[in-house]
Parts: C-alpha cells; structure tokens; sequence
C-alpha cells in the first residue's frame, strides 16, 4: 500500500473537517487491506488521545477509529458523547452490536435514520441486531419492506441468507444468496462467513480455510472468522497461525472466553512432542474400538443382550468383562464365548480396557426409559448447537445421535484430534441440560 494511502488513513483519524460514510468505507478498506494501514490508523489515534479537549467532530472520528481497531468499548463511551449526528449513532449502533448490546444497537441505527443516515443501511443494520437477538421473524419483516436497488447489494443478500439460515430454510437458497453477495463484494466478511461455514459443515476444508481467511482479514475483527480458521489450522498441526488467529481476538476483546481456552489449548499442542508412530497405532486402535457390534453376525439372542446392556462397540466391549456380561440376563457361556471370538477377530479381549471405568456407569436400557428420555437419546448431535471443534469430533467418531454420544467415555473423546478438555467440558455442559452424563462420567 503506498504511502498517500497510509497518510490519508491518518487523515481520518486527524482531520477537523465533517466525516462522510464513504471515508469510512474507504479507511476500512485500506486498513483490511494491508497491516501497515492499520498501524497507520493506530498511531493517529494515539495522536488523537492526547487532544485533551476533541471537538465533537473530533470525537466522531476518534469513536469510529476506536471500532475499526475494534476497541468497541472506548468507541461506546466516545461516540455516545460525540455530535450526536446520524453518522456517530451509526456507528454506536455498531459498537454496541459488536459488544453484544443487540438491542442498544437497534435503537442506534433507528436514531440514526430519524437524524438523516441512509434509511437502507440502517434498516439492513437493524435486521442484523434483531436476527442476533433472537427476533428471525421481525429480522424477515424488516428484509421484506425493501425494495429497489438494495436488493442487489452485498449486504442485503448476505443479511437474506443469515436470516434464512437461522429460521431453518434451504441450506442451498442460503448459499446462494451468500454466493451471490461475495459476487457483488468480493470482501463483504459477514458472506465470506457465512460461505466458509457452511463448506465447513460439508467437510470442504480447503475452500472453508480460504474463505475465513479471506472473512479474517477485515476490519473490525470477525470473531467467528477467526475461530474457526483457528481451528482449521490446527487441524493442519499450524499451532502459531492458529494463536494468531486467537490473539487477534484477544487483542480487540480481551475477556473474550473461547479465545482465552482456545489460545492455551493452541499453546498446549505446540509445545507437545508427537510419537508418529504411536499416533497412528492409537488412531488404528481408536477406529477398530469405534466399529459398532451390528457389524458382525451375532446370534439374536447376543445382539439382544448387548442391546440392553448399552453396549454398542467393540471398544465398550473391551471396558467390560467376562462376568458383567454373564451377569446379563439370558447371557450364557454360548453368547460369551461367541463374543470372545468376534474380539479374537479383532485383536481384542473383553475387560482388556475395564481399568478406564473410574466410577459407576450410567447404564442407558431402553425398556427402562420414559418416552421423554428416548426422546433426549435419540436427538440429532446437530440439536446440541456443539461449536466447531467438537462438531468435527463426532464427524470424525461417527456419533450422530444423543444416545451415540453417551456411550462415550470422556477418555475416549478426547483421543480424538484436536478434541481437548475445552471441548469435553463444552460437550458435558450440553449433556448436562438434559440432565445425562458421558459413560463413566
């Protein structure tokens, strides 16, 4: 980026003259588009601190500075006693949206239209804070009253398709409104986004990891971009460019608790010594205890038995042991010993794994269950809202329901990649709702 453009970064941030909407598009594009203009914007506002007594239009510009560097809260306070004019209650709206205030921010962008801003853009502002609020059907009603040209912009059509998303529409007419708005905007983040997310519910990992990087590379910071790239780049074993992506997050919201855990968890994997070979014998282990015991030719009277005792794969075979299984009912020497062999086919032992069981497990027989209860067990694992990384471990571990995931040990989720003890406890506190726990737990 050249120098005139850095200077004119500065510009913003320095100048007495009135502030218009298409300056801070301009400033946000040049300090997303290279990090010298970003360092360019922080330097004026440390200039601009040490004015101890700012015009209002002063603090307009020094509010709207403090949001593109994502410093929402000293935006908050600094905008709030600004002009009062339509453009710094835009961008309070913004602030307070950033920060969670939903509904600060709704009432915001309305002052900000009744004082002159485009009514478009504040209508299309408001959409985003009721749909983040929880209100899909009044974020809808509000898309629906436009009309015209602003059907066509980048903005709308992403707004359309999160709108559509969260009130449970056609996934396909969600990516193509999403698809149709990174068309318009090649570098609209909340599209880029959006496109990433649902690539990565589909397993594209590669196009996934393009699209957050190009959604990570705006300003202000889009958390949720810069999350799940993370992730993905620990995925790849790329533990720095993942605590990059974390401590950016830290950096414009520092208490901000899934960056906090993710960031040490990065840390952690950084700094640990990997046995590839003992790896990929645990891996080969961890896929031969995931096989379900439907896959072998039981008599029914065994397969019945298993079924009860909630006994899915051959690894809860191996946490059992001989006598447990003869202490079933209708469960004899026959059954046992056609267990033993199907372990035998394995490489495996019955009760070989028993030493992880520290504590009394939850047993989960279905004659013995409310229709409420296997109502709970049988839910999609999609209906526990888990984040990314933890969704990627059930993919990877084949768990698609409730009643799958239960039958889990702690110990056992967390062999798989990348699922740490932030993910356990994020999994726990889901299962907790419905009052249920992980087997052993």
């Amino acid at each position: 980026m050249s120098q005139g453009l850095e200077s004119g970064v500065k510009q913003l941030a320095l100048s007495n003259s009135p502030l218009s909407p298409a300056e801070v598009k301009q400033a946000s594009e040049a300090v997303s588009s290279e990090m010298s203009n970003f360092r360019a914007l922080a330097d004026a506002v440390n200039e601009l601190e040490g004015n101890e007594n700012p015009s209002p239009a002063q603090k307009v510009r020094l509010g709207i500075c403090y949001y593109l560097l994502g410093r929402n809260r000293l935006a908050t306070s600094t905008l709030s006693t600004a002009d009062g004019g339509a453009l710094a209650l835009f961008y309070l709206g913004k602030a307070k949206f950033a920060q969670g205030d939903y509904k600060g921010a709704d009432e915001a962008y309305q002052r900000a239209a009744t004082g002159g801003f485009p009514a478009d853009d504040c209508v299309l502002a408001r959409v985003d804070a009721l749909r983040n609020a929880g209100d899909c059907k009044g974020a809808l009603q509000l898309l629906d009253s436009l009309s015209g040209a602003v059907e066509q912009t980048a903005e709308y059509l992403y707004q359309r398709g999160a709108t559509v998303a969260s009130l449970g529409g056609n996934p396909q007419e969600v990516v193509a409104l999403y698809e149709r708005a990174v068309d318009v905007d090649g570098g609209h983040p909340g599209a880029l986004f959006g496109l990433a997310v649902e690539n990565d519910r589909r397993g594209n990992d590669d196009v996934a990891l393009e699209l957050y990087q190009k959604s990570a590379a705006r300003f202000p910071t889009h958390v949720g971009a810069l999350l799940n790239l993370g992730i993905l780049y620990e995925d790849r074993q790329q533990y720095e460019k993942a605590r990059q992506c974390y401590q950016r997050i830290l950096d414009a919201y520092p208490n901000d608790p899934r960056a906090r855990l993710f960031l040490k968890d990065a840390q952690a994997s950084s700094d640990m010594f990997y046995d590839e070979n003992e790896k990929q014998k645990r891996d080969r282990l961890a896929q031969v205890l995931s096989i379900p015991v439907t896959d072998f030719e039981l008599s029914v009277r065994s397969r019945n038995c298993l079924q009860k005792m909630g006994i899915m794969t051959l690894g809860d075979l191996t946490r059992c042991t001989e006598q447990e299984l003869l202490a079933s009912k209708n469960f004899g020497e026959t059954s046992l010993n056609e267990i033993k062999e199907m372990m035998a086919s394995k490489s495996l032992e019955l009760g070989q794994l028993a030493h992880e069981r520290a504590r009394t497990e939850v047993t989960y027989e279905p004659e013995s269950l409310s229709p409420d209860e296997q109502a709970i067990l049988n839910k999609s694992i999609a209906e526990l809202n888990l984040s990314v990384r933890a969704r990627k471990c059930m993919v990877r571990l084949n768990i698609q329901t409730v009643g799958e995931l239960v039958r889990r040990t702690g110990d056992e989720m967390l062999e798989c990649k990348n699922f740490g003890v932030t993910s356990l406890n994020e999994v726990r506190e889901k299962l907790q709702q419905y009052g249920i726990k992980l087997r052993g737990d």
